[in-house]
């Protein structure tokens, strides 16, 4: 498995190999849908999804934030969110549609979005306990 830009006790934050910003928020602990999470767990997966999509907005102002949630294929939770470009590859589909273009991005570093956001989800991590 990728190593983890973000893990504790509740979550595992992955980032997905792609032309646009898109990380995946897994449970630390595998369970198959979100009513099988514990009421803390479902609180933190709702407000590191926030976290994600409040930073992406602000970092890099895309058209649309897409945020999924399947696992058909992989029954573990998780949960996709993806900055959406009018110039990336696929946009207005899917990202698992029909693609649509070359992308024609020019995106900041990711690093110091990632530096961020960590900081910003070790802080609300930190106020739970």
């Amino acid at each position: 498995m990728q190593e983890a830009i973000f893990e504790n006790g509740f979550i595992r934050v992955l980032k997905e190999e792609s032309h646009i910003p898109w990380l995946k928020i897994f449970t630390a602990v595998p369970y198959k849908e979100l009513t099988d999470c514990p009421e803390e767990l479902r609180h933190a997966l709702y407000r590191s999804t926030e976290i994600v999509e409040k930073h992406m907005r602000s970092y890099y102002a895309p058209a649309k934030i897409n945020i999924a949630m399947f696992g058909n294929y992989l029954p573990h939770l998780h949960i996709h969110i993806m900055s959406r470009f009018k110039e990336d590859a696929f946009f207005p589909e899917p990202m698992w549609g029909k693609k649509q273009r070359d992308p024609s991005l020019a995106l900041p570093d990711e690093e110091p979005f990632l530096e961020g956001l960590v900081e910003e989800l070790r802080a609300f991590f930190d106020g739970m306990g």
